[in-house]
């Protein structure tokens, strides 16, 4: 039995070989030629076009996970018709990379750019003095530069292909001026490939109610790389930050006036730990135990107290929080993880469950050494101090805390800016106060002489 176009990728890489024998003896001599070019048959789920109506189609994704090829094909797709010179759906596409020669060399004559995803009967010819592709159905792709927006002012097109926009320098004006060019036939859309970045420009096309998304990650299209990128790039920048956004295509947004940018948390990450002074667990428990309950956050760090504090350095050593646990589930939680480390203290905050957060660690533990705090100011006032740490590059991140980075990224000098509660982030105060800020202040107190 013949699959689905849009399955019929993993159907063949999950049949047995006579079944795969079977089907491709059952094709015709044309079909079977033809099945290399069929991009609907191969592709991964994240490079097809979504159903429904849209202007926009972004597909978001990590380094090397198919976006190229994802626009390529689509861009055939509207040029083509049913025969080699029959016309498509679009007649004039706009072609727009950061540069010229990206967009030459990518779109058009990349492995996975246009000329090679296309089959020899249907190839546009390339015009190099007109940087432009002809069809054999008389279609035209033209080539722009991100740095030029000037030149996309009196063109117009039914379609386009914008490549890697997140890093082009002036994404903003570009932008404005394609959505001014895009205005032929009846309903001109485009399609957005890039890696994710902070950018005004992608944030606001993905808040478009016309825009629609496809994402995934690089391990998405792992049969078309290299085994030993892979491995190369998962050791470096795996459970980091850059790897959220680079290999996992997940867009990271700094809130404006973070306490900790991306920047910042980018210079805080090393992988070498020294033999610490101190270890401590720190839990932000939730104010109740059921399914709708935010996280219980769990922290752990550790210091290296040598000298006067100024010149101690902190360790965050893992992110240990439990989403939706009951009390017995987070105490179990922060006590394993005390166990892991080797902590010498568990810190709580009390403000919400009083005597009642000790009372549930000791169930778990009833020798657990323990402190409770309470939280005298407000959630970003107490962070601050904790921030400042950052900016003097006093505190290092092992990997794996991108979770708990997302939401130090969305503190500000006004609150918190992200969905829900800064559950991860009180822990990640709490400890680094009881190890970095409180020690220090007692050190600077003034100490009274005896009579």
């Amino acid at each position: 039995m013949r699959p689905a176009l849009r399955s019929g990728a993993a159907w063949l890489a999950s049949a047995t070989p006579e079944t795969v024998d079977a089907f491709l003896e059952s094709l015709s001599e044309g079909a079977l030629m033809a099945l290399p070019w069929m991009f609907e048959f191969w592709a991964l789920p994240h490079q097809l076009p979504p159903e429904g109506v849209w202007r926009s189609w972004v597909i978001m994704g990590g380094r090397g996970a198919g976006k190229t090829r994802a626009g390529a094909e689509w861009v055939r797709a509207q040029v083509e018709g049913a025969r080699p010179g029959d016309p498509g759906v679009a007649r004039r596409v706009a072609l727009v990379g950061e540069t010229i020669d990206q967009a030459r060399e990518v779109m058009v004559f990349g492995d996975s750019g246009i000329l090679a995803c296309t089959p020899p009967d249907r190839r546009p010819a390339w015009e190099a003095t007109r940087k432009r592709l002809v069809w054999p159905n008389g279609a035209v792709a033209e080539l722009y530069s991100a740095h030029d927006p000037e030149r996309l002012r009196g063109p117009q097109f039914d379609a386009a292909w914008s490549d890697e926009l997140a890093k082009w320098k002036r994404a903003e004006e570009a932008w404005d001026m394609l959505q001014f060019a895009l205005r032929l036939g009846a309903g001109p859309r485009q399609v957005v490939t890039t890696t994710p970045r902070n950018v005004g420009v992608l944030k606001a096309i993905l808040r478009n109610p016309s825009t629609v998304l496809t994402h995934a990650p690089t391990e998405a299209n792992r049969a078309y790389l290299a085994a030993s990128f892979l491995e190369e790039v998962r050791a470096r920048y795996g459970g980091t930050r850059k790897g959220r956004q680079e290999l996992d295509g997940v867009l990271l947004e700094d809130a404006e006036g973070a306490l900790w940018t991306s920047a910042m948390l980018e210079a805080a990450r090393g992988d070498a730990v020294p033999k610490l002074s101190r270890v401590v667990v720190a839990v932000d428990p939730p104010v109740t135990g059921h399914g709708r309950s935010d996280a219980c956050g769990i922290v752990v760090a550790g210091v290296v107290a040598e000298g006067p504090p100024q010149d101690w350095r902190a360790y965050v050593l893992e992110d240990a929080s439990v989403e939706a646990a009951s009390p017995d589930g987070w105490a179990r939680a922060a006590i394993a993880a005390m166990e892991r480390h080797g902590a010498e203290r568990l810190v709580a905050e009390v403000n919400q469950g009083g005597d009642l957060v000790e009372s549930v660690l000791r169930q778990v533990d009833p020798l657990v050494p323990y402190r409770a705090v309470r939280a005298a100011r407000g959630k970003a006032a107490r962070a601050e101090p904790v921030a400042a740490l950052y900016e003097q590059g006093r505190v290092r991140h092992v990997r794996g805390l991108g979770l708990l980075e997302d939401q130090m990224a969305q503190m500000t000098a006004r609150g918190f800016e992200g969905t829900g509660s800064p559950d991860r982030v009180d822990a990640l105060v709490w400890a680094l106060t009881d190890l970095m800020i409180a020690p220090a202040q007692a050190w600077r107190r003034p100490r009274v002489r005896g009579l």
